[in-house]
């Protein structure tokens, strides 16, 4: 008689959410509650991406804010997250605040410094890291370092040449008295300075000690607070068409923060190609986002869509796996799927593609290193366009959200919010928790290296295994169009240790014969 082993989530809402099931080795089904999963949780982390404008508002003025985020740490941490990333939190005169203006303060919108604290402290008692990010190639124009200058300068007679002992500042960001590609004009002066995004965010002079003393005090102060590190925006802009500027600044930067905290973790925006990122890894930096698996045209999404082999997905990752560690053997990799800047996952599939939202998930969610989940993925969250659409409110309810940008176009969204999610066990919000926690209770999963196990891989289905320290998984993922049988015996495995199932039809093992459903996930413990 077929042994029927699998997750069932309905079993799983049932019980209450508060873990994942494995199956043990009298094969029942094991709950894993909060206690247990702290106990065997991974190293690395899944982090959350919060944009705190849109996430949750505590106050009622509309904006989310950091209470309002505490008030939601309870539900990020039953997801299975182990990190927050906050997108800037810094005094700034824009919704999205990735122009600052004071480094050392909290915009007035999202709350108080003591809340800051309060954060941090509710996030130490749940075991739960924050890193903050971290703006470094550009401040506001309303900067007290560019106001300085800018007055100082207008004050200047055209025959006057500045002078940095008089004002310190003018070295603080690059000015010139002739036009170029990417400087704007300084006010009515005959002066120009570098703002490569726009005019409202002067770039900084990252070779200036005086500047690099001041990022050193700003890292210090926030690492006292107790943020974890910092998520660093743009880091192939500091020196524009410099890579090896880049390099030498990133390798000055993470030295430092070590200097100031051994255990400071940096992770960098590099929206480029695996040879640029695979270079920037030779500066010693923790992490840098590996885009190319992100986005519409990334190796995730083109999986997904079976414009490539499923097999193609793990040979990628092992190539990726080689070539970074060659870079930086230390360097742990920071997967995603999208992020702020990209349209939401949900909208890149038409027509009844709920399946493929999920599948997209696990996918990035499977990889080695520190995974990172924007807000909202969990439950589906579309928006794409103008940048506002991408920031959207997060969707608790039909009634309790964030007003979300002024200028966010007016849409619906593909899937229903959180409250309705929660009571269907075959949401995607279900599915997000069950591959989270999966990741959780198996170190390999984030941590190992990824081998593909080629005689039993094709482009519809692959069989590979992650190894960290003793534990050894085997992950088994299907795409083809109908339900598929495998022959397992060549493996060393009992029983399923876990899975992931898009519907209701049920993955099973029989005597190592494993039938799964297309786009079915299935995991064993060696």
């Amino acid at each position: 008689m077929m042994k029927k082993i699998f997750l069932s989530l309905l079993l799983f809402i049932s019980v209450g959410l508060s873990g994942c099931f494995l199956t043990n080795k009298a094969s029942q089904m094991e709950k894993i509650n909060s206690k247990q999963m702290a106990n065997i949780t991974s190293p690395f982390t899944t982090t959350y991406e919060v944009f705190l404008y849109s996430f949750h508002d505590s106050d009622g003025d509309g904006i989310g804010d950091i209470n309002g985020l505490i008030e939601k740490l309870p539900y990020i941490k039953d997801l299975g997250f182990t990190s927050l990333w906050m997108m800037p939190i810094h005094p700034s005169p824009t919704y999205h605040k990735y122009d600052v203006k004071d480094y050392y303060d909290i915009d007035p919108q999202y709350g108080t410094l003591d809340d800051f604290k309060d954060l941090i402290t509710k996030c130490n008692e749940n075991n739960m890291k924050v890193i903050i990010d971290l703006v470094l190639n550009h401040t506001s124009v309303e900067h007290p370092w560019f106001q300085e200058a800018k007055s100082y300068l207008e004050s200047l007679e055209d025959w006057q040449t500045p002078s940095a002992e008089e004002c310190k500042y003018i070295d603080y960001y690059h000015f010139s008295k002739e036009f170029q590609t990417g400087y704007a004009q300084l006010g009515n002066s005959s002066y120009f300075y570098e703002a490569r995004f726009w005019e409202g965010m002067p770039d900084l002079n990252l070779d200036n000690q005086l500047v690099k003393d001041e990022i050193r005090s700003i890292m210090e102060y926030w690492l006292d607070l107790g943020v974890s590190g910092f998520r660093l925006d743009a880091v192939t802009s500091y020196y524009t068409g410099n890579i090896e500027g880049n390099v030498s600044f990133l390798r000055w930067l993470n030295e430092t923060g070590k200097e100031i905290n051994e255990d400071c973790y940096f992770v960098g925006e590099a929206w480029t190609n695996q040879n640029e990122i695979a270079k920037l890894y030779e500066s010693g930096i923790d992490s840098l986002f590996d885009f190319p698996f992100g986005n519409v045209d990334g190796i995730i999404h083109e999986t997904t869509l079976k414009n490539i082999g499923v097999d193609a997905y793990v040979k990628k990752q092992m190539e990726a796996e080689e070539y970074y560690s060659s870079k930086n053997p230390n360097y742990i990799n920071a997967p995603f799927y999208t992020n702020h800047d990209m349209a939401r996952s949900a909208g890149y599939y038409a027509g009844d593609s709920e399946a493929k939202v999920k599948l997209s998930g696990a996918l990035n969610l499977l990889m080695s290193g520190n995974v990172f989940v924007y807000y909202g993925e969990e439950i589906g969250m579309k928006g794409a366009g103008k940048d506002e659409n991408k920031r959207a409110p997060m969707q608790w309810s039909s009634e309790e959200n964030c007003l979300g940008p002024k200028d966010m176009d007016d849409f619906d969204m593909k899937y229903p919010p959180l409250n309705e999610q929660e009571k269907n066990a075959y949401s995607i919000y279900n599915y997000y928790k069950q591959a989270i926690h999966l990741r959780n209770a198996f170190p390999s999963i984030a941590c190992g290296k990824t081998n593909i196990i080629d005689e039993l891989s094709d482009q519809d289905c692959v069989v590979y295994q992650k190894t960290y320290e003793d534990e050894t998984v085997y992950i088994i993922i299907s795409l083809k169009d109908e339900t598929n049988t495998i022959d397992l015996s060549s493996l060393e495995i009992n029983e399923l240790s876990g899975v992931l199932q898009t519907t209701e039809e049920k993955i099973e093992l029989d005597n190592k014969i494993l039938i799964i459903p297309s786009y079915g996930i299935a995991i064993f413990k060696k």
